[in-house]
């Protein structure tokens, strides 16, 4: 009854309030923790060589000491008042999860490409996404728009809610150390190559399996709620996700892709630099501002399912279904 009256909580709170502004969010304290210790190495390493065996202590010192703060918080207070403990532990699960998050920030690039605001679409991408976006044309647009948030139903949804399911807000906080990691030192560049190396491949780790269990979703979701090509989803992720420069990332995207007759992938811009992602489908459909809401309805629809099956197991665990 615990277990699964806070999974639905936390679940619940994120499809209708997510993060507001006014509450201060885990993730930020977390990346002060990742800032001091990436300083502290950088001081006693001496040298570039000696940054890879001591990146190890990023994930060591922030995912553990994340997961240890968790844990002891909710312990305190349990012996305050065991619903205290309850109501804190849905809300720390809560953040870790943002349907409510991403779907805003697809359905804003959505709004100005329907108002016919281009640059005011360029702006918002701009804001969810790392490629350049001040010269991108409509299809890049609605391309950046539906890779982000499908790549993101990993780890802002199916991941941590996969973590909380075994290991509860403490987990899920760990896993939300993980993903932050990764999404500050984890780079192939000059500066992090050394740092970031076992954070990243930490990161890889922990969302095997959610990514995989992801496409599935996607694919039975496009199915349940007709939101798309079951049967291309699967099949285009079972094709084109190993193609992807993530071990990861391409199972959503593909399986988004095949679901809505799009191509994903092609040429991206960092810093003025172009690069080539491989492609993701077949284009069926040329790229237009309808596929953002479609990729938000496959978003909920797998964000739903997920709940749902994590609550009959929580349920089934406890004895209520038997």
């Amino acid at each position: 009854m615990y277990a699964a009256a806070i999974w639905a909580a936390a679940y619940i709170w994120d499809r209708i309030v997510g993060d507001p502004r006014w509450l201060p969010h885990p993730v930020v304290m977390i990346g002060k923790g990742i800032t001091a210790m990436e300083r502290f190495i950088r001081r006693v390493s001496g040298s570039e060589r000696m940054l890879k065996p001591l990146g190890i202590l990023l994930p060591l010192v922030i995912v553990g000491g994340t997961w240890g703060v968790t844990w002891t918080l909710l312990f305190a207070l349990h012996h305050v008042h065991p619903w205290l403990a309850w109501g804190v532990e849905a809300l720390l699960i809560g953040t870790t999860i943002a349907v409510k998050g991403l779907q805003d920030a697809g359905m804003a690039v959505y709004r100005k490409l329907a108002g016919g605001d281009l640059a005011g679409a360029r702006r918002e991408v701009g804001m969810i996404v790392g490629r350049d976006t001040d010269t991108l044309d409509e299809p890049e647009i609605v391309r950046a728009t539906v890779e982000t948030v499908a790549e993101n139903i990993v780890d802002a949804v199916i991941s941590p809610l996969f973590f909380a399911l075994f290991g509860g807000a403490p987990l899920a906080m760990a896993y939300r150390a993980i993903n932050t990691l990764d999404s500050m030192v984890g780079y192939k560049n000059e500066k992090y190559m050394n740092l970031g190396w076992a954070s990243a491949r930490l990161d890889d780790l922990a969302n095997w399996i959610p990514a995989r269990v992801t496409a599935l979703l996607l694919t039975v979701s496009a199915w349940l709620f007709r939101a798309g090509d079951a049967k291309r989803a699967w099949q285009t992720a079972l094709h084109d996700a190993e193609e992807h420069p993530s071990p990861n990332s391409g199972w959503p995207e593909a399986a988004v892709a095949g679901a809505l007759h799009i191509r994903l992938g092609g040429y991206n811009v960092y810093k003025g630099v172009r690069s080539f992602r491989a492609y993701m489908g077949k284009p069926l459909e040329e790229l237009a501002a309808k596929h953002i809401p479609a990729t938000c309805r496959l978003l909920r629809g797998t964000s739903l399912l997920f709940a749902v099956l994590g609550l009959l197991a929580l349920m089934l665990r406890g004895g209520w279904l038997l």
